[in-house]
């Protein structure tokens, strides 16, 4: 397995990476550091592992949430919906107060 150095808001850290999965490591690294970037910059929250927290469910919420929006592109097919994401949503938003909202 080759090992890859990637940075994530400043930090550096070394990653094993499959053979051929560069490009796959590197765009999920790039979409990774975004996500935290933004949440930094928008002041709220300052420490590190919160913010890489709320990173790891708006990223986890985006994947959820793409299956439902292909589907509801195409009316025929049958949505597998979440078990009451949206009330859990609501509940992380609740838990965190004036840290920041999870979406």
């Amino acid at each position: 397995m080759k090992q890859m150095e990637v940075t994530i808001m400043g930090q550096s850290y070394l990653l094993g990476c499959p053979p051929g999965g560069e490009a796959a490591l590197t765009a999920a690294v790039a979409q990774v550091d975004r996500e935290m970037s933004a949440i930094r910059d928008a002041g709220k929250v300052k420490a590190r592992e919160r913010i890489a927290v709320l990173a790891a469910l708006n990223l986890a919420y985006q994947l959820v949430e793409a299956p439902r929006e292909t589907t509801a592109a195409a009316p025929s097919q049958t949505p597998d919906e979440p078990p009451e994401l949206d009330a859990l949503i609501k509940r992380l938003d609740e838990a965190l107060g004036h840290d920041g909202q999870l979406l």
